[in-house]
């Protein structure tokens, strides 16, 4: 099983080491006419799908990539303006690459931040008396496993967690005792 992200979060809920082993696995080409049945938009320095999910192209992905020229922010990695690009007829048929963007050091911090926030809500809405607050949250897609240390937490996103607890037994001691 793959642990794709690490975070270690101190207890003011400050980030203190994060490591990313994620690779992007679903990124979709696809040639489109005139005009784009996808509504783009500007989110967060990326331009992304925001309605029209269609032939593995889901809200939320990024644009990587016009006609294989990468893209770098809103813009190609010649200069040009992707949503200004696309209005203009002439440029049609695109071949557009869609896939999940990796998230930014601002998003990695609000990320970390976050969901500290929500650990220690857990904590003290909990009604039993001294509960260690979240310890996992599983979606579809990935678990999330939060262990408690002495100088904060770590959270971990795996898909087992004991192939992620023999990771971080490998890397140091984690949980009660540590």
């Amino acid at each position: 099983m793959v642990i794709f992200s690490v975070y270690v979060v101190n207890k003011a809920g400050g980030l203190i080491y994060q490591y990313d082993n994620y690779v992007p696995r679903t990124e979709v080409e696809k040639t489109f006419s005139y005009p784009l049945d996808l509504v783009l938009k500007h989110h967060d320095e990326k331009v992304v799908v925001s309605f029209g999910q269609r032939d593995g192209i889901r809200v939320g992905h990024a644009v990587l990539s016009i006609n294989g020229v990468d893209v770098i922010g809103k813009n190609t990695s010649d200069g040009k303006d992707i949503l200004e690009y696309l209005k203009d007829p002439a440029n049609y048929p695109v071949s557009i690459r869609f896939g999940r963007a990796r998230l930014s050091s601002n998003e990695k911090l609000m990320l970390a931040s976050m969901f500290h926030s929500l650990f220690a809500i857990g904590s003290q809405l909990s009604p039993e008396v001294g509960s260690s607050g979240i310890e996992m949250l599983e979606t579809d897609v990935f678990k999330l496993h939060c262990f408690q240390t002495l100088t904060g937490q770590c959270e971990l996103f795996d898909q087992n967690l004991k192939s992620a607890l023999e990771v971080a037994e490998k890397a140091g001691n984690f949980g009660t005792g540590s």
